[in-house]
């Protein structure tokens, strides 16, 4: 029988998803220290402009436009897990680097031997 060596080697796929991981809760607790607690004119300038404030915008309530889209996004998203509209600004603003964090992730997993 040949034998089967532990491998020190970490794996590439690894090290991006612990990367991406890293990526996502530091983008989270730079959100979080500008809007949580803060008002609704703050959470809206400290997002304004960023690619979570755009997705917010998709989720926002019916015939709504601007920022009144993107308050009742965040404010939707929010609500998901029990917050308001900080809430909702911590986690649009993590989704677009966690979900890049993922697909490299899968990627280097995929083609890894």
């Amino acid at each position: 029988m040949p034998d089967k060596k532990m491998s020190t080697e970490t794996k590439k796929s690894t090290v991006v998803g612990i990367a991406g991981g890293a990526a996502t809760a530091v983008s989270a607790a730079t959100t979080a220290s500008s809007v949580v607690g803060a008002s609704a004119a703050t959470i809206m300038s400290a997002t304004a402009g960023s690619t979570g404030a755009a997705l917010a915008a998709t989720a926002g309530a019916a015939g709504t436009a601007g920022g009144a889209a993107i308050a009742s996004g965040m404010a939707s998203i929010g609500s998901v897990v029990g917050g308001g509209m900080a809430a909702g600004a911590v986690i649009t603003a993590a989704a677009p680097i966690a979900a890049v964090a993922a697909i490299g992730y899968g990627l280097f997993k995929l083609f890894e031997d």
